[in-house]
């Protein structure tokens, strides 16, 4: 359980491991082409699952990721398409 990141805790001493992943039918994929690394998709991710390496560059880690959309709502160049689950990117 120490390994993941997202523990949230469900009463004063106890903790949960949240798998959001487990809860996604549709999986955003990100057009490189059409991003302009601006950030938006990372600081509206409810969960995290958005993530800027060193060079300012952003990519979706999936181990988190639930599939809720509001990334590609959010893309100010509609760089994030959601795409069924299982689908070709």
């Amino acid at each position: 359980m120490a390994d993941r990141a997202y523990i949230t805790p469900i009463a004063d001493e106890d903790l949960y491991v949240l798998d959001t992943a487990s809860w996604r039918v549709y999986r955003p994929v990100m057009d490189k082409s059409k991003c302009v690394e601006c950030g938006m998709c990372m600081t509206y991710c409810p969960v995290r699952a958005i993530i800027g390496t060193d060079d300012k560059k952003y990519k979706i880690t999936y181990d988190y990721c639930k599939g809720c959309g509001i990334c590609a709502a959010e893309c100010p160049r509609k760089a994030i398409d959601m795409v069924l689950e299982g689908g070709a990117e």
